[in-house]
């Protein structure tokens, strides 16, 4: 029986054919993968049957792991779309020669081998692999015992895409679920160059706090939408019910509702009755709880619920004095990931794009598009919310470090 380390070992050693792949048999793989997905929903959704029948069909991670032919197809879809980026790497960055006749090049390169440890999602599997396959990285990935039978199908579908274009199969590894695996990951550092950890808070914490291995974040989302004094109140409606409920289980889905006290009235007394057709759990503070006194799901909010990302069909409402109140409260409580304002005043939505301090920022728009595809990424590893090398859509433009290229002709210093 193999072990992790070994796994990696060979993983590390693979990854040296990809990086010596023509861009055509990349694009080739890639489109090869996209259509054998398509071609295996059925066994897909067998696979991923098996998972979800084990879950709790009230757990928000359901609904994250849950496949369907739509969802198999948007997968498909995406990865073509990454088959049709550039590819990052072999760029030349920089060009020049010294004083003494040396010629430097710089040029973008792979990171390596990218280790990703993930919670849930099925297609996280097909995301990375397709990411790192298109920047010539090799991957390693840990998913959840969640997601085991999902994930064993995927890999075996892309094994056989790389291996049918002469790939080594081995540079992309799909590691055991058990939990023992993530020690063995986390002190990689001579075979993996970083990990990335997409999932719940707590999975990201503990692997940043563990890893020897350097460690690129893809943080929760405690997302807000400010609705200013100045506000179209249709527009900050329909931002607001698409930012909750099309799809509630997502980092990008808002979970705080700030509404400036001028308009607050006018605005959840349209926000209600398609907060009460979605069935939405409302936390209010205590100006809010006054005007939703009839709304049916309606709960006192605490301290906690101001900075809880919900995750589900549940949300927060402060009710704010004035701008100054609203940039406050975003700044205690935001995790810096995406941050909105609904006004038609310019110089406020201006002051809001530069005062917010987040990976994304918006103005009159839904927090729903921090997506990679919807930025033409093509897909995402995960939204960074950090401030290293990268931030917001964690895509295949990130997926590279640099090298210094020097030739000479006898220098010496």
């Amino acid at each position: 029986m193999q072990t992790i380390e070994s796994l990696i070992i060979k993983t590390y050693k693979a990854s040296a054919s990809l990086r010596n792949a023509t861009d055509k048999q990349i694009i080739r793989t890639l489109q090869m993968l996209a259509d054998a997905i398509e071609e295996n929903t059925a066994a897909i959704l067998s696979a991923n049957r098996r998972d979800v029948e084990r879950q709790n069909a009230e757990d928000p991670k359901t609904d994250r792991l849950r496949l369907n032919e739509q969802r198999i197809s948007d997968i498909a879809n995406s990865i073509r779309k990454v088959s049709g980026l550039p590819n990052p790497t072999g760029k030349l960055l920089e060009h020049r020669t010294l004083y003494n006749g040396l010629l430097l090049e710089k040029f973008a390169v792979p990171l390596g081998v990218v280790g990703a440890i993930y919670e849930s999602r099925p297609n996280v599997t097909y995301d990375i692999a397709a990411l790192c396959i298109r920047s010539m990285n090799g991957c390693v990935l840990k998913g959840s015992s969640d997601a085991d039978n999902s994930n064993l199908a995927a890999i075996e579908i892309i094994k056989r895409a790389l291996a049918a274009n002469n790939i080594n199969p081995d540079c992309v590894t799909l590691l055991p679920s058990a939990r023992e695996t993530v020690q063995e990951l986390f002190t990689a550092t001579k075979w993996i160059d970083v990990l990335i950890p997409r999932g719940s808070e707590s999975l990201i914490q503990f692997v940043r706090k563990n890893s020897m291995v350097p460690v690129i974040e893809t943080g929760a989302g405690v997302c807000h939408i400010y609705v200013e004094k100045d506000a179209n109140i249709d527009k900050a409606v329909n931002i607001v019910v698409n930012a909750k409920v099309t799809r509630p289980s997502v980092c990008n889905a808002v979970d705080t509702i700030i509404v400036d006290n001028a308009v607050a009235s006018q605005f959840l007394e349209k926000l209600q009755p398609l907060f009460k057709k979605h069935e939405v759990e409302v936390f209010a503070d205590q100006k809010a709880l006054k005007l939703l006194q009839d709304y049916p799901a309606l709960h006192t909010a605490t301290a906690e619920d101001f900075g809880r990302e919900f995750l589900s069909l549940k949300c927060a409402i402060k009710v704010v004095e004035n701008f100054d109140e609203a940039l406050e409260h975003i700044q205690e409580y935001s995790t810096k990931h995406s941050e909105a304002i609904v006004s038609e005043n310019k110089a406020n939505c201006e002051r809001f794009l530069k005062e917010v301090d987040a990976a994304v920022v918006y103005t009159n728009a839904s927090t729903r598009f921090t997506d990679g595809e919807e930025f033409g990424l093509g897909a995402e590893i995960g939204i960074s919310t950090q401030k290293l090398h990268a931030r917001g859509p964690f895509a295949l433009e990130k997926l590279v470090t640099e090298k210094w290229i020097v030739k000479g002709n006898g220098q010496v210093r």
